[in-house]
């Protein structure tokens, strides 16, 4: 069991972890695939989705909104289709309305009370913005690939965290659905890490590729963190 008495800082991954990123996903890109009139199960799509976005995000820099619209661009291809530019546009237009995990505003709530909070996003500064309102916290410091200039499981984006929230790793504790973007990087720095296994069509890895590491803790809600991190005092 981890000591969470050590620890001064927790840095969230967003969406995911603290957003139902895969409701949002399904809701984006289903009606795509069913205007042209393609049907995949719910786990196809979240691993050709997973396949897609590293693709996008690798080699050159390029905004997250960009990414996205390379991931529509793709199942087309993949799923034999040319979606229309609305549709290229659709899945980054709907990142504003993707909304939180029914228990992670009180979660947040209750860290706040005794943590600095930040954010570590693979995703453009002005989509966080439109997303922050929702989670209904004041995080101390907001990091993203845009201001990174790289994507998870990058190094850079843990390096930029660290310069910015000036935290020694033995007080800094990673908070994450994804092992792949963030379990496994944050451990190679040293960085205690909690995996959120939410539930999933696609277990253990959901709209993320699959990868294996052996986080400090497993849970499996923001609730359980924020219950093992603050128990209620008898």
């Amino acid at each position: 069991m981890l000591d969470f008495t050590r620890f001064q800082v927790l840095t969230f991954d967003c969406y995911g972890t603290l957003i139902d990123w895969e409701t949002g996903i399904f809701g984006a890109l289903r009606p795509i695939l069913t205007a042209h009139r393609r049907t995949v199960t719910g786990a196809e799509l979240l691993e050709l989705y997973s396949e897609l976005e590293s693709q996008a995000e690798q080699g050159e820099f390029r905004p997250y909104r960009e990414v996205l619209q390379s991931v529509v661009r793709g199942f087309g291809e993949r799923l034999g289709f040319v979606p229309s530019e609305s549709e290229v546009r659709s899945l980054p237009e709907s990142l504003a309305n993707w909304l939180p995990f029914p228990d992670t505003v009180v979660a947040l709530r209750k860290l706040k009370s005794r943590y600095q909070l930040a954010i570590t996003s693979n995703v453009d500064d002005d989509l966080f913005a439109a997303t922050a309102p929702r989670l209904e916290v004041q995080f101390d410091h907001v990091i993203t690939a845009q201001q990174a200039r790289a994507y998870k499981p990058s190094l850079r984006v843990f390096e930029l965290a660290q310069e910015r929230i000036g935290v020694k790793p033995d007080q800094w504790l990673h908070v994450a659905q994804s092992v792949y973007h963030d379990v496994v990087p944050a451990k190679s720095l040293g960085i205690a890490t909690v995996w959120v296994n939410r539930p999933s069509p696609r277990p253990g890895a959901g709209a993320a590729k699959a990868a294996s590491a052996q986080p400090d803790l497993e849970v499996s809600s923001l609730k359980a963190l924020a219950d093992l991190a603050l128990p209620a005092k008898s």
